[in-house]
């Protein structure tokens, strides 16, 4: 089954190319101009989109709010924003909310299918594990953290939390590697393997803090995610 996109954009010109560039490559694609429209074809859909591409002004809101909205009911769908603006603030709002990659305009198509992709590959062959597969798979254990890899669930003393893509493979990457000091530059490999060019190392501190802020009992006082100054990070498990 092909993979089935949501493109939100109300450049109806950019919409364009950035659709027929997206069929091209074998996607499904539902195009909406809107917010209003956005959310009709997230709530109308039998399983989620396997990404969005979310634009983040558009004439009735900001993309920024509809993927807080998304998190928000633990909708852990891949969100890649297009923004014309380029500042570390709105790149890290982007980041901070739940969205998985940040591509200002304009951009080059090649770019933009390498970063879909890089995306999905991190968010794994399906979103929809069968029920045999996930029972098969063993969930990893860390004091009151339960991860479940194959259902993409993360458990908190019993309690389900919302990770993006990249959040959870960051967590599994940690937890998989107890105690073993992890530098910036051996995460950026681990996670963002075919596009490590558009990334940054602030994308991996980023990424720590909103783990941080979602599994740590104090995030201030982190026990879990542990900084080794000039060195990097490690599961303190």
């Amino acid at each position: 089954m092909s993979r089935h996109l949501l493109l939100v954009e109300d450049d109806a010109s950019l919409h364009r190319g950035i659709e027929f560039t997206l069929v091209q490559e074998g996607f499904g694609v539902t195009g909406v101009y809107n917010l209003a429209d956005a959310r009709s074809a997230a709530a109308g859909r039998e399983r989620p989109f396997d990404l969005i591409v979310l634009d983040v002004q558009l004439p009735d809101g900001s993309g920024f709010d509809f993927c807080a909205e998304l998190r928000a009911a633990r909708d852990a769908t891949p969100i890649v924003f297009l923004t014309a603006s380029d500042t570390e603030l709105d790149v890290v709002r982007g980041l901070d909310l739940g969205g998985d990659d940040y591509i200002t305009k304009p951009f080059r198509l090649r770019e933009f299918l390498s970063r879909i992709h890089a995306v999905l590959r991190r968010r794994g062959p399906s979103l929809s594990p069968s029920p045999a597969a996930a029972a098969d798979e063993p969930a990893l254990a860390s004091g009151n953290l339960r991860l479940h890899a194959a259902e993409m669930r993360l458990l908190k003393d019993g309690s389900e939390v919302a990770l993006s893509v990249t959040e959870f493979r960051l967590l599994s990457l940690l937890m998989t590697h107890p105690r073993a000091i992890l530098s910036k530059e051996q995460i950026l490999r681990q996670l963002w393997q075919h596009d490590g060019a558009f990334i940054d190392d602030n994308t991996v501190a980023v990424n720590v803090r909103r783990l941080r802020e979602k599994i740590e009992d104090d995030p201030q006082q982190p026990q879990k995610i542990v900084t080794v100054r000039g060195a990097g990070y490690k599961w303190n498990g």
